[in-house]
């Protein structure tokens, strides 16, 4: 499947560097895309730095943090897009949240968007990234039933039905975590256990990977610890899904 992009672009993310790292190439070739990080919230000084963070070179979680959200907003900026920051903590600062949670938070955020494209993770290997992906899921289904809802109230004019454009909703490759064995495979099964079927899709992105290879390197806290698989993956090219319910296709 090959889609354009029309539209504005909502590119959805777990943490502080996952849309420019799986996505950056989309971002900037949208336009003006809005980027919405669930795991931004900034802990209390108290908070101690977890060995990720000290390995990074930080002392607490706020300096971590707050760090990575300058890291952020600069790598946005170069691609031309607007940072929003949820205020759930990463995992690995002690708090737990539920997909529901998640949603109940960024359902206002994207209530506004009446078309274009939402673009969310495939929710690979680490918690948060489940968790994100579980919240978007809800989020896509309930659309659905408002958009199943609408039609049956709309009236066909002259045998013609009327019809609104609808955001479309796809699914990223959460970037380094989609190398492990296994883990896409995983996902694509539970997808279609759940009665979603999983479609291929490119976008016209490839030109402006060059782009977002400068933006990637704004993330320094981050890069600075990645081995050479992880490098590599930062420059392997983007692979998006569409999620959508049906029968198996028949042989």
């Amino acid at each position: 499947m090959v889609t354009d992009i029309a539209g504005p672009v909502t590119v959805i993310a777990p943490h502080l560097d996952d849309a420019v790292f799986s996505c950056g190439g989309l971002i900037a070739a949208a336009r003006g895309a809005r980027v919405v990080t669930v795991f931004a919230g900034v802990p209390p000084a108290d908070v101690p730095a977890p060995d990720c963070d000290r390995a990074a070179g930080f002392d607490s979680a706020e300096q971590a943090v707050r760090a990575r959200r300058r890291e952020d907003n600069r790598a946005l900026g170069m691609l031309g897009a607007q940072p929003v920051w949820l205020d759930f903590w990463d995992s690995q600062y002690g708090r737990r949240h539920t997909p529901r949670e998640i949603a109940d938070s960024l359902q206002p955020v994207l209530l506004a968007q009446t078309d274009g494209m939402v673009v969310a993770p495939l929710g690979l290997f680490h918690s948060d990234h489940v968790l994100a992906h579980e919240a978007c899921r809800l989020l896509m289904q309930a659309a659905q039933v408002r958009a199943a809802a609408w039609a049956a109230l709309l009236v066909p004019s002259r045998g013609q039905a009327a019809s609104a454009l609808p955001v479309q909703w796809l699914y990223y490759e959460d970037v380094i975590y989609r190398r492990l064995p296994g883990v896409l495979q995983q996902r694509l099964a539970e997808c279609l256990g759940a009665g979603l079927q999983a479609t291929p899709v490119n976008l016209p992105v490839s030109q402006h990977l060059a782009q977002k290879s400068y933006a990637v390197n704004a993330y320094q806290s981050q890069v600075q610890m990645f081995g050479e698989e992880q490098l590599c993956d930062l420059c392997a090219p983007e692979r998006y899904w569409s999620l959508s319910a049906g029968e198996p296709a028949q042989r």
